[in-house]
């Protein structure tokens, strides 16, 4: 998909519904639980990460850089909230672990957003982990309010 079908609506809503599909999909896999501070002890980042999360019903879309290696790479993000979901937008920051190569930051994350309920506005703390290994770490803020059991699901696909 080319980045100006991506900037189309039509092309938006088209790239939203199959990346949706396939997250569905994702969602009866055996992903592996999101990741903690003791999955990070003792590690060195490998990479920096900030991302613009944005939540509507059960969905979420986004985008975000990822700084690794000496060099930027922007990404977007679409994926599921594991319940009812609502609407919110979290902007964050943090480190990336375990990424010895590019190829392996893009994938289906199992996403920690802290305790199931009634999340609203205020501090955001955010755990990813793919099927690669490769963890995120980021804290920021989030606006809103989203109704989840704490646990979403979501592909990173790195921009063309």
């Amino acid at each position: 998909m080319t980045n100006a079908s991506f900037n189309h609506p039509r092309g938006v809503r088209t790239w939203l519904a199959g990346v949706g599909f396939l997250v569905l999909s994702a969602c009866g896999t055996t992903l592996q639980p999101p990741p903690t501070a003791q999955s990070i002890a003792g590690l060195t980042p490998s990479g920096a990460v900030t991302l613009t999360e944005l939540v509507a019903a059960g969905m979420t879309g986004g985008t975000g850089a990822l700084t690794f290696q000496g060099r930027t790479y922007p990404f977007k993000v679409v994926g599921t909230v594991i319940g009812p979901g609502g609407a919110s937008q979290v902007k964050a920051s943090g480190e990336v672990y375990r990424l010895n190569r590019l190829s392996d930051f893009e994938g289906t994350y199992s996403e920690g957003t802290g305790q199931a309920g009634l999340a609203t506005s205020g501090k955001a703390e955010l755990w990813m982990q793919n099927q690669a290994g490769v963890i995120m770490h980021l804290t920021g803020a989030s606006e809103g309010v989203v109704l989840s059991l704490g646990r979403d699901e979501v592909v990173v696909q790195l921009a063309n």
